[in-house]
């Protein structure tokens, strides 16, 4: 046995709600499940265990991230595992429904559990024959299970059947088994709930609502009934990672460039991205300049805000790490920006825009007289409590309801300042210069107005 000594590794994307998992399988050697294009964390995680990455496994295309199994291929020699009905478009070890790969120490054997996509696979865990645990993906989740509106409006209604019968499949493994899933809590392709990122097959045969449904009719409605939006940038990566993404090996060039240059590209189509924090954009930015703060969450608001036909500039901070950055950008596409001010925002001499950043003291006094209340977070966020009078239209969706919003003054609030940050950059873009920020959230709001938030529509 040697699962006791040698338990998966979880390798935690917080800001697209992932883990990929790094195991040793003995002689030295690591498998890698689900990696992401940013590989340092897993390539990290390897060198500090003393391991080379011998396998990286994928469960299915991804449509939330481009996939680091190229980059793990071409710079470690790993053999690619995959499954079969992906047809991807690149060299890669095939698995189908019952395959078996002997690893060393321990077996992977595939598992066909469609729903999330139409090729998807799970991977049992065997050590000497006995099941150890098993990686499901975007099938089976904590509290949940893998979105099926992915792949076309058509599809999503038989690909929740499908991942119907393959939970079902999945609940024939012992109740003590360990579940292992890629899409946890932040994921757009999951609606879970709570920051557990594992579980095992008898706590979600016993508290995983879409389980407690009666039937597949049932269990169809549930899981269509709790989705959510997700970024358009979903309906491209697919075909990206089928294809096979190019390999960058080191972080991508972010050049400098001075001010008159990142003017002249920005006449030409440019987008400017001002990756700083909400407060120091507030206090001067470049006109028409996208607010998206880097944080976790950085590359999926890149991914769903800005334009992936146009090139992008990018102003950070002193303390901001670019190879963060171009990273961040290369996980959801943006392979290649066009550079970065150089010098930073200091540099920039021509006219400077700012933003008021308010406080909730501030909104609760009234000190923003007749100001329309607009809450931009997702509409689950909302639901579960927001100011009163508030208006819910998700950041991801603003621009095409830009035609809704009430004349006048404007707040714009979500669940800190940074989404509330990038919709104010927006709306200065289509001409609103009205508008301030709440430098907090409703909780703010309901302990400084001594009132409860309302819930529900």
């Amino acid at each position: 046995m040697h699962m006791a000594t040698s338990p998966p590794v979880p390798i935690v994307d917080t800001g697209l709600g992932n883990s990929s998992y790094l195991l040793n399988v003995g002689q030295g050697r690591a498998l890698v499940v689900d990696p992401e294009r940013d590989v340092r964390p897993v390539r990290a995680e390897a060198l500090r265990l003393g391991l080379s990455i011998a396998y990286a496994a994928e469960t299915h295309l991804h449509a939330d991230f481009i996939s680091g199994v190229g980059e793990l291929e071409a710079d470690e020699g790993a053999t690619v595992l995959a499954p079969e009905a992906g047809l991807r478009g690149f060299s890669h070890t095939v698995l189908s429904d019952g395959d078996t790969l002997d690893l060393g120490d321990f077996t992977l054997q595939a598992v066909a559990t469609p729903g999330h996509s139409p090729e998807h696979l799970s991977f049992l865990l065997l050590d000497d024959g006995r099941i150890v645990g098993v990686f499901t993906g975007g099938s089976l989740m904590v509290g949940t299970a893998g979105r099926t509106d992915l792949v076309s409006p058509e599809m999503t209604v038989p690909l929740a059947r499908a991942q119907y019968r393959s939970l079902q499949r999945l609940m024939d493994l012992p109740d003590d088994t360990p579940v292992w899933p890629t899409h946890g809590t932040g994921s757009f392709c999951s609606a879970a709930a709570g920051g557990e990122r594992t579980t095992t097959i008898g706590r979600e045969r016993a508290t995983n609502p879409l389980l407690q449904v009666d039937g597949e009719e049932a269990f169809v409605g549930a899981l269509l009934g709790s989705l959510g939006t997700f970024p358009d940038y979903f309906l491209r990566l697919g075909e990206v990672n089928r294809r096979g993404s190019v390999v960058l090996g080191t972080a991508p060039p972010l050049p400098p460039l001075s001010a008159d240059r990142v003017m002249e590209l920005h006449e030409r189509g440019a987008q400017i991205v001002d990756v700083r924090q909400p407060a120091d954009f507030a206090a001067g930015h470049i006109p028409e300049s996208l607010s998206i703060a880097l944080r976790p969450a950085f590359a999926t608001w890149l991914g769903w805000l800005a334009d992936p036909d146009r090139p992008v500039i990018i102003v950070r901070g002193p303390g901001q790490d670019p190879e963060d950055i171009v990273w961040a950008a290369a996980k959801v596409g943006f392979d290649a920006l066009a550079g970065e001010l150089d010098g930073g925002f200091p540099a920039w001499k021509a006219a400077v825009a700012t933003r008021s950043l308010i406080d909730a003291e501030r909104l609760v006094a009234g000190a923003e007289g007749s100001s329309a209340v607009i809450d931009i977070r997702q509409a689950s966020e909302y639901a579960a409590g927001h100011v009163p009078a508030a208006r819910n239209i998700e950041l991801g969706e603003l621009v095409e309801h830009l035609s809704e919003l009430p004349a006048g003054p404007l707040v714009v609030m979500c669940g800190h300042s940074e989404r509330a940050m990038s919709a104010a950059s927006i709306l200065e873009r289509a001409g609103r210069t009205d508008v301030a920020v709440l430098n907090g959230s409703g909780a703010d709001w309901a302990r400084e107005a001594g009132r409860s938030l309302e819930t529900g529509w």
